[in-house]
Order: C-alpha cells, then structure tokens, then sequence
C-alpha cells in the first residue's frame, strides 16, 4: 500500500494547515487544547474541572494515578489504562502508558515536571472510565491525591484543562484562542484570561476578554509567538457565582534552529 502524499505533488492546493496536520511538514506540528470548568465563581481559577489554579511542581516528580472508583482496573469495566504525555526535568517530551488500579494509587516510571495531556488508553465493557482519574502528589485518600496536577473526569475520558507547557526545543505559535461562558440567569458578566508564563515566573496576560452568556473568539492573523519553557493557562473569573466556561486554543509547534 502506497503511504499518503501530500497534493501538491500533482500540482494541486493543499492548505499548509492539513499539511501541517498530515505530518507533512517537517519540524511542525499541530496542538489543540481544550479547557472545561463547570463552576467559575468570583475567584480566579484555571479552566479545568477544579475551583482552583493549576499547580506546578517545583522539580520533575513521579506521579500517582488514581481514579475514584474501583472499577477502573486492568480487570474492571471502566478505564483500565491511560496516557499521560508531558514533560520530564528538561522539558523534553515523554509519555506513559499507566495500568489503573482503582482507588489504590500507581506510580509513574517517569518524573514528570508538567503534565500536558492524559487520555484514557483501554477500558472494559463500560467503554469509559468509571470514576475521575488523578494524576498528583501526595496522600491519596478515596481515589484522590492531596495535591492534583491534572484529572481525568467521569465520561471525559480525556483531559480537558486549559493549560500546556512549550516543549524544550519548540517555538509555539497561537493561531487561534476561544473563550466561552454560561450561566443560568444570564446576568453574570465573566472575564478569561490567557496567560503566560516563562521561566522567569511572571504571569504575563496574552488575551483578555469579558462575556456575558457569549463566546469570544480571536484569531490572530499574525500569530503570537510562545517560546520554549513557557505555560500557557487559561483563566475565567465571575461577577457572580455558578458560570460554566470553557476555552480552546490553537498552536502550531515550530522546532527551533541552531543556525
């Protein structure tokens, strides 16, 4: 079977983007995060599953995974193995494969210094994890640890946090961000922030906007270069409580040069 090429072989048009994305492009790639928060209050937290702001370690550690229910085992009916892909103590890329064991915490082989992503890899008959699945430091008690660095929620079965850290060796470039809030009465007006964070340790603002009930897409015609090392988080904070806001941005992994 012949491998797939790029339509611009036969003088056609291809969009760079699907290009980028068909892994046609050398030294690019494409990410896209997703962030989901089901209860922004009048506090500012990351957009993830927590009322809280996501936490750094201060170096690279093993991780305990753990999930909240007992059927998220190597022999349950729920998730019975994830994915957790992030960086090690140089931000350089490494990912895991993680055998569950329920509410008793596993310990990763890999010091990780930030957690990108995690989804799950394999799960019996119920086809989805059956409870939430931490990923953190700490005294785990009921399936979760006394520190949380990311969370797979029930039914998600994939992170959905607004935050990603540059690898070592990348420029990435955000093409794209989107920030949307909800809420009951639609009275609340809610602010998102988009924040970046370098080795220097300031939170710089990259985007910010205010809904109310709306979405708020930017696409920068010009994209906005992130350098290696950095975080990028996404925040939301209420006027009132009880929002539901979500956020999504683009980037585009460039491999840095040495010339």
């Amino acid at each position: 079977m012949t491998a797939p090429v790029s339509q611009t072989k036969f003088g056609k048009n291809e969009p760079f983007e699907l290009q980028v994305a068909r892994g046609h492009i050398p030294n690019h790639k494409s990410v896209v995060v997703f962030g989901y928060n089901p209860d922004v209050d009048t506090s500012e937290v990351t957009v993830w599953p927590l009322p809280s702001v996501i936490a750094h370690p201060a170096t690279a550690l093993q991780m305990k995974v753990s999930s909240t229910s007992a059927n998220d085992t190597l022999a349950g009916t729920g998730a019975r193995t994830i994915v957790v892909q992030g960086l090690d103590k140089n931000f350089n890329e490494i990912s895991e494969t993680i055998s569950l064991s329920g509410l008793t915490a596993v310990l990763t082989t890999n010091e990780f210094l930030r957690v990108n992503y995690a989804y799950v890899n394999t799960a019996g008959s119920g086809n989805s994890a059956a409870g939430d699945i931490y990923i953190g430091t700490g005294t785990v008690t009921s399936g979760v640890p006394a520190t949380v660095y990311d969370v797979i929620k029930f039914d998600f079965n994939s992170t959905v946090t607004g935050h990603y850290t540059v690898p070592c060796g990348y420029t990435a470039y955000l093409s794209q961000g989107l920030f949307s809030a909800g809420q009951a009465t639609g009275s609340t007006q809610v602010r998102g922030r988009l924040l970046t964070t370098g080795t220097n340790n300031i939170r710089n603002t990259a985007a910010i906007t205010t809904v109310n009930n709306g979405v708020a897409d930017y696409v920068f015609e010009y994209p906005l270069p992130i350098p290696e090392k950095t975080d990028l988080e996404a925040t939301g904070v209420g006027s009132a409580a009880n929002n539901s806001v979500s956020c999504m941005f683009i980037l585009v992994l460039v491999k840095n040069t040495t010339d």
